[in-house]
């Protein structure tokens, strides 16, 4: 085009124009909503139909609904700060609860932030100082943790893009019934087949409704605010949760049910549908800096998904990995997903295999389990985390068995597809300086009605330095 011949009157207004908003117009906004303990198969659109979620489900109408999402850990902090910074738990250095990020560790949010970005974190942190992270407002509420939500969005510069995180307390106990969503009744619940179907479960797993439905509350406030500001067309909307529900053999497992989270995207250039595709919590982070055009560094473990956004039969990676560390009982376990299996290797097969969420002494649902368990009333699915010691090796097919109750690790015909999990396992493994540790963190819960006395002791990578290492392991299947 040959400027020379624009009147300068038409060109006036765009050479006078201030760098922001060049930044705004060119530069996707992103809010990331991410929930608290929440399994993927606990709201509609991955198929329970009994807990009210009409705005995820609009969120789905307008974006991109992923069947097959991983987290690397079903344990809050060390799940989260692993999206963050695009690495596995024990390459952060802080792979167990209520371990804060170093301040050596990169996070995505910094890159933003660096790049004109305006980046708030609204709502539960659990990682570490904002300001570390790269936030530059923080702000926490109660009881949902997205009162605020609204605010930000209104009072944000308008001559800059902008990053939300933003973080529920929603679904996390102890329950806080209110005004901001339906109130359930026991006989309206889904009682999972592992849990003891009985009044204190049910009755448990009516506050846990509440507050998924209190989450989608908030969640149409604020595709309603997009809407409003005219800027919905623009702006990356990208849900998803931290570990799975807060009740026995969910939260800190690797079960499916535990690990897989839900993970809705909307926004610039998503085609709207359902993938298959394979992708984990630590592509999140290349994925949002290649959305905003930035240079993915190097210590990032993950790769982008934005392929699969047009392309929803797009393979992306072929194979995630997932670890079960110190979670107020010490355990070490190891997950491999690929095609329609889950491997899990435990390395600790004759410690309890037990949470805060299943522990004797701990919630309604937990204390029902385990005095069926003594009456004898149990079922062999309900029994199954009471038994000691735990199978060191488990295979599951998630479609034929959604709920991994039927391990058929020691099956003839999948004697190959072992073999080769067991490999991929062992590579990741040694590439990215996962290990044992040889003194670990022991056990803070109650037992027997005492609080055992602990201390925070060797964590996985400590020994190998897995800090410092980026390697990403396998990520396609030669």
């Amino acid at each position: 085009m040959n400027y020379s011949k624009i009147p300068i009157l038409l060109l006036l207004p765009f050479l006078l124009r201030p760098f922001g908003v060049w930044a705004q117009d060119s530069s996707p906004n992103f809010v990331f909503i991410i929930t608290d303990d929440i399994s993927a198969e606990d709201l509609s659109i991955y198929g329970n139909q009994s807990i009210d979620t009409p705005n995820l489900e609009r969120l789905a109408m307008m974006g991109l609904v992923f069947d097959n999402a991983y987290l690397t850990t079903s344990s809050c902090s060390p799940s989260r700060i692993s999206m963050i910074t695009g690495r596995y738990p024990h390459n952060t250095g802080a792979p167990e609860i209520h371990v804060e990020l170093p301040p050596s560790q990169n996070t995505f949010v910094k890159e933003l932030k660096k790049n004109g970005y305006h980046t708030v974190l609204s709502g539960k942190n659990h990682m570490a100082p904002p300001a570390q992270l790269g936030f530059m407002e923080h702000s926490d509420s109660k009881p949902a943790g997205s009162e605020n939500w609204l605010t930000h969005l209104k009072n944000r510069p308008k001559d800059q893009p902008f990053f939300f995180w933003l973080a529920s307390h929603d679904a996390h106990r102890d329950w806080q019934i209110n005004g901001k969503a339906r109130i359930y009744l026991p006989n309206q619940v889904e009682v999972q087949p592992y849990l003891y179907d009985g009044p204190l479960t049910r009755k448990d797993l009516t506050g846990y409704y509440h507050e998924i439905s209190r989450l989608d509350h908030y969640v149409g406030l604020v595709l309603d605010e997009l809407e409003t500001q005219g800027i919905i067309d623009n702006t990356y909307i990208i849900f998803l949760t931290d570990n799975g529900r807060p009740f026995p053999r969910s939260k800190t497992y690797l079960y499916k049910n535990g690990i897989q989270t839900p993970l809705l995207i909307a926004g610039p250039q998503v085609k709207q549908g359902r993938t298959n595709a394979l992708v984990s919590a630590i592509d999140v982070s290349a994925t949002i800096l290649e959305l905003a055009g930035l240079s993915v560094p190097e210590t990032i473990q993950g790769i982008s998904f934005s392929e699969v956004f047009q392309n929803h039969g797009a393979v992306v990676r072929e194979v995630a990995f997932a670890e079960r560390n110190w979670h107020r009982y010490s355990m070490h376990e190891r997950m491999v997903r690929m095609g329609e299996w889950i491997y899990i290797r435990n390395n600790w097969p004759n410690k309890r295999n037990l949470s805060g969420e299943s522990d004797p002494s701990a919630f309604p649902a937990a204390k029902e389990l385990w005095s069926k368990l003594e009456e004898g009333q149990l079922t062999p699915a309900q029994s199954l985390i009471t038994l000691l010691p735990q199978p060191a090796e488990e295979l599951y097919h998630i479609k034929k068995d959604p709920h991994n109750l039927n391990n058929v690790v020691y099956a003839p015909e999948n004697r190959e597809l072992l073999n080769q999990m067991r490999i991929l396992l062992i590579s990741w493994t040694n590439q990215t300086g996962d290990n044992i540790p040889d003194d670990p963190t022991p056990h803070k819960a109650t037992l027997e009605g005492r609080l055992l006395e602990w201390e925070r002791r060797e964590m996985p990578g400590d020994a190998t330095n897995a800090s410092q290492i980026n390697q990403s392991g396998p990520i396609r299947i030669k």
